[in-house]
């Protein structure tokens, strides 16, 4: 059954465009021409209760205002959301006490103070029984493993330890909903992984639907088995993530070794050349035309050494914002 419910949501943002010069700003006090950017653009998807859904695109897709208007941080400017039946902008009580939002970039603790006072304040705020707050807290502390950095100023943490303090807060109140924007942007590898670890974990002991944007592909692989794909506001993809090379099943990538050097300009000429390093070159080719293309680099170029490979999943996912992939 589906928790969050989107149907045509659009969010425009109204700018106004500044001549250049000394006479242009003079010219806009009288005359301003009023530009409007489509930050999201008629998006419609649902997401079932316990699911965890990568919602990707490129740096200004719409997956941060898209979480925004989910969360009722933002209204939209046309459209309709509803998350556990309840309109998100409409901020009811019952509606808030239910979700929670996680930005990597911006921190709900109070950085001069232990993040047990601000898990304190937040048992406040949304009205948390005291003996469900300590076991919920004891239940996350554990799984944590930060019972030492409890007492410790959040400025004073690590990235990492932050980060997993910021989860604490946001779970608390056991939300049915999280929303997760970027939550290991800026942690180094291990901490990234030990992030995911609990993610993973929670997902099984809270049952949680999440809503997860990251730039980590990794993050999306260990943690969704399905994503969202956003483009310049729209959607272009929402489907398995498995799916995305099967999208793009008649292409493959041949990669070749040769024995000597060989110019770019060579290689850059031959139909579906990719990229040059070296000794080596890598083609996107249509399946039904592989064998024959193989030949004829064998024919005609020093190969030493031939691989053919499904579309990578960064790949795949980079064309399928293009708007390459296939229909068929």
């Amino acid at each position: 059954m589906a928790i969050i419910e989107v149907d045509s949501l659009s969010r425009n943002f109204t700018y106004y465009e500044k001549a250049e010069g000394l006479s242009g700003s003079f010219r806009n006090l009288f005359a301003r021409k009023t530009m409007v950017k489509k930050a999201v653009n008629e998006v419609s998807f649902e997401i079932d209760e316990g699911e965890t859904v990568g919602f990707l695109g490129p740096n200004g897709a719409g997956k941060t205002t898209t979480l925004k208007m989910l969360s009722g941080i933002m209204h939209p400017s046309s459209g309709e959301a509803r998350v556990m039946g309840f309109v998100p902008w409409q901020r009811k009580k019952e509606f808030r006490k239910q979700i929670s939002i996680v930005m990597g970039q911006r921190s709900q603790l109070w950085p001069d103070l232990p993040a047990l006072e601000s898990f304190d304040l937040n048992r406040a705020i949304y009205e948390i029984d005291h003996k469900e707050y300590r076991t919920t807290l004891d239940e996350l502390v554990s799984l944590f493993g930060i019972a030492e950095q409890l007492p410790v100023q959040v400025r004073r943490l690590s990235l990492g330890e932050r980060m997993k303090m910021e989860i604490i807060a946001a779970l608390l109140h056991r939300p049915r909903v999280l929303f997760l924007d970027e939550p290991t942007i800026g942690l180094d590898l291990i901490s990234q992984g030990a992030i995911r670890d609990l993610l993973k974990a929670l997902k099984g002991r809270f049952g949680t639907t999440v809503m997860l944007t990251s730039h980590y592909l990794s993050d999306i692989e260990d943690l969704c088995e399905r994503i969202i794909l956003i483009n310049h506001g729209e959607s272009v993809y929402d489907g398995p993530l498995s799916g995305v090379n099967e999208t793009l099943a008649n292409r493959k990538t041949v990669r070749l070794i040769f024995s000597e050097e060989l110019a770019e300009a060579r290689l850059s000429a031959i139909p579906g050349f990719r990229s040059h390093d070296t000794n080596s070159a890598v083609f996107d080719v249509d399946r039904s035309e592989v064998r024959a293309f193989s030949r004829r680099m064998l024919d005609e170029l020093p190969v030493i050494d031939l691989t053919i490979e499904d579309v990578p999943l960064e790949e795949g996912i980079a064309r399928l914002y293009r708007g390459e992939a296939s229909n068929g």
